[in-house]
């Protein structure tokens, strides 16, 4: 007997390509936090953790989280980095040094739903990704690198990755030192853009944009100038370079929003915080 879905459930259900029916949750019910993403400028992991450098790495190497110390500073440091003031060679005209976002998350049992929305700012620099006027990704890590939950993704930047000044290989993708998938020491990767395209990899000795099999469906819209997207992943991810998630637990965080058709380096970042899945983070994800 075929099953029939009452009207308010056909509300709530966003149909996927493979004909399963997912109940996405009330956002108007989920409280959310804005967190302000900022243009980094040059700011790999080596200049993170360099005393001579930045005034914080003696503070990282106590323990002391990057959010910790500028979690309230972020559009101040975006403007300086934006505009050349500080760490940044090459300043792009136009640009915005940072972008308030609402980030809301939820869970039903099954999987992990997580809500991005903010406001187009102005732009108008050069178009390095003609296709995309916007991608957005965001990482989880497992706590299993070592300093993951203090410095969030910037384990994953460095100096000699493709768009860099230093870089010499045009090719060469995010990584993480020590990285080894096998033992859970790598970054869960998911990614929007907004010509369609929806990745799922991780990054570890490398990126990897393609193997996992935790993403659900990511859709993402402007209405006016307001974007919203929203991700549904599998809390059990199950492939390769999929982090397994479960109630009572927290993993670090964190996302960036490539604004303006920009590619590399070249984007709005959040610093690292904390997702709890039923428990107490930065960020939680209680059940719907």
């Amino acid at each position: 007997m075929q099953k029939m879905l009452t009207a308010s459930a056909l509300g709530l259900a966003l149909t996927l390509g493979a004909g399963v029916a997912v109940a996405a949750p009330d956002w108007s019910k989920v409280q959310g936090r804005t967190i302000t993403v900022f243009y980094p400028g040059v700011s790999p992991i080596e200049w993170i953790t360099k005393g001579t450098d930045h005034g914080g790495a003696k503070g990282l190497s106590k323990g002391e989280s990057c959010a910790g110390c500028h979690d309230e500073e972020t559009a101040d440091m975006g403007k300086k980095m934006v505009t050349g003031q500080k760490i940044e060679p090459k300043p792009i005209a136009g640009k915005a040094g940072s972008i308030p976002v609402k980030v809301q998350a939820a869970h039903d049992g099954t999987n992990l739903y997580l809500r991005f929305s903010w406001k187009q700012p102005p732009g108008g620099a050069e178009k390095m990704d003609k296709d995309n006027q916007v991608k957005l990704a965001f990482m989880l890590e497992d706590n299993k690198i070592q300093r993951a939950e203090l410095s969030g993704c910037w384990e994953t930047c460095h100096r000699d990755a493709r768009t860099m000044p230093e870089a010499k290989d045009d090719k060469k993708t995010k990584y993480v030192t020590g990285a080894d998938v096998k033992q859970g020491a790598f970054y869960d990767l998911l990614q929007w853009t907004s010509k369609g395209a929806k990745h799922d990899g991780y990054v570890a000795d490398k990126r990897v944009m393609e193997g996992g099999k935790g993403l659900v469906e990511a859709k993402g819209e402007k209405n006016g100038d307001e974007w919203v997207v929203v991700f549904t992943r599998k809390l059990a991810g199950g492939g390769e370079g999929d982090i397994t998630m479960a109630p009572g637990k927290t993993y670090n965080f964190g996302f960036a929003i490539h604004d303006d058709y920009t590619i590399g380096r070249f984007h709005q970042v959040s610093l690292g915080y904390s997702l709890g899945i039923d428990a107490k983070a930065d960020i939680t994800a209680a059940k719907q």
